[in-house]
């Protein structure tokens, strides 16, 4: 590990040695993160998705991120991140003795404004967000809090007005040269508009993407935001079951997915404070009609901020889930990335600060509420998130069977727990604490504890009484020092 970090170190002190021989301004951020994680029935078992494996009930976690800056004037910067990813101690990286490499570049772009003008380009590998309301309630459904190969730009109207656009490639999987002298549609693109408003006491971000998903790209192969062993991936976000199961054929080369959506924000009665966001999105629609994938995602929220000792939040989400019908496609909303997660939920994989430490419930195909008490402090320095949380799924209870018997069962296209059927429910509190020991060093505790009514008709009498043996819960507790 040390001569890992030398290595990192060295790289980046030499670029910035170069940089500073052009008169170029160098800064450096980052964080580190160790900590334990101890679960009991991860998954609402204690195995992975597809019931094959056993999760240890102990594991200890590091993590590293470096993020350096060459900023030649306020004009002109550029941007490398690297990092050392989530690794358990005593595997991979962080072995006894000769460990993996593992350095990762996540962050690689450059950053301009136009001469003379506000018009700014962000251009490489960055952290992508289509527009949300507010911070607290994760990321947007569709695409967000992950990092892509785009190219954005952000042009000022007004003051309360500016445009947003920009390219984004998701996945290229053949690379510059394709398998065969026939040219062949590996890609995945997208493109996408948003115009930010703001006035006095409200905000809004009507926005629209597009994408054209090219019939060969390997959407099987990029994981999205599951953690060990859920085996999520593209095609499960993307796709209906009879596609991902080969049932039905892609018939298009390039089929296209759209959305378009709208964040708002309420402000003028602060301290009471209100947000919403509205997204509807469709794709694959050509061909056969089990092909077609289309719904819409709805949030609503709340919170109030007049308080010193807390903030009370409160969150209600609908979307719509299956029908009882393979043929005739999927009535769940298309997403390439879905962070969504309000007031970090214990039932949301989302803003947990320390990672691997929730259930990956799917608010695509489910409605349900969260209420928190957030920033409670009693003390200085100290403060703590106290989150309860009841979700239940819009899905057919057929089309979650049929789905699991087209695509080889759970844990494949769906999986128990995470993917709810209108007969299906769970519940989960958490109860986290952060203690800032310096200002740039935090000893935090994240814990959670949940609870699942699920069919056996669905997921089999193995998977649910498993289930039955006890509710999930887990501790985690850990260290995160920003420098």
């Amino acid at each position: 590990m040390k001569r890992l970090m030398a290595l990192a170190l060295l790289v980046s002190f030499a670029l910035g040695a170069v940089a500073a021989q052009a008169a170029t301004e160098v800064k450096m951020t980052g964080d580190a993160r160790i900590y334990g994680n101890f679960w009991s029935q991860y998954n609402y078992t204690g195995w992975d998705a597809r019931g094959r494996q056993t999760y240890d009930s102990f594991t200890i976690w590091e993590r590293f991120r470096l993020r350096t800056d060459f900023i030649a004037n306020e004009n002109l910067k550029f941007r490398l991140g690297i990092r050392v990813n989530d690794n358990p101690w005593g595997s991979g990286t962080f072995t006894v003795d000769n460990p993996a490499v593992s350095i990762q570049v996540y962050q690689a772009f450059m950053q301009f404004k136009w001469p003379n003008t506000d018009v700014q380009f962000t251009i490489g590998l960055q952290n992508v967000d289509l527009p949300m309301s507010v911070d607290w309630l994760g990321s947007n459904p569709v695409f967000g809090g992950t990092r892509a190969a785009a190219a954005l730009v952000s042009i000022p109207v007004m003051d309360s007005l500016k445009v947003v656009g920009g390219f984004i490639r998701f996945l290229d999987s053949n690379k510059d040269f394709d398998p065969t002298t026939k040219q062949v549609p590996d890609e995945f693109d997208g493109y996408f508009l948003s115009l930010p408003i703001s006035v006095n006491g409200f905000s809004a971000t009507p926005w629209g993407l597009i994408t054209v998903a090219g019939k060969n790209a390997n959407y099987s192969t990029w994981v999205g935001n599951g953690g060990p062993n859920t085996n999520e991936n593209l095609a499960n976000y993307l796709l209906s079951a009879s596609t991902y199961s080969g049932l039905s054929r892609i018939s298009a080369s390039q089929p296209v997915y759209w959305w378009i959506g709208s964040s708002f924000a309420v402000t003028a009665l602060d301290p009471f404070k209100f947000y919403a966001d509205v997204i509807y999105g469709e794709g694959n629609t050509q061909g056969s009609s089990g092909n077609k994938r289309g719904g819409f995602f709805f949030d609503v929220a709340a919170e109030y901020t007049g308080f010193d000792m807390l903030t009370p939040q409160l969150t209600f989400w609908y979307s719509t889930g299956e029908d009882s019908s393979t043929r005739n496609g999927s009535e769940r909303m298309p997403s390439v990335v879905n962070y969504w997660g309000p007031s970090n939920s214990f039932l949301f994989d989302t803003n947990q600060e320390l990672n691997f430490g929730s259930i990956t419930t799917n608010s695509v195909g489910s409605w349900g509420f969260v209420f928190a008490l957030d920033k409670i402090t009693f003390m200085q320095d100290l403060t703590h998130r106290l989150t309860f949380a009841y979700a239940r799924g819009t899905n057919s209870s057929r089309a979650l069977k049929n789905a699991n018997l087209l695509t080889g069962g759970p844990g494949n296209y769906v999986m128990m727990g995470r993917d709810l059927s209108v007969n299906e429910y769970t519940l989960g509190i958490n109860f986290d604490s952060q203690y800032n020991i310096y200002e740039n060093l935090a000893l935090i505790c994240e814990t959670g504890w949940a609870h699942g009514e699920f069919e056996k008709s669905i997921w089999g009498r193995r998977f649910v009484n498993q289930a039955k043996n006890g509710d999930a819960w887990k501790v985690a507790f850990g260290l995160r020092y920003h420098f």
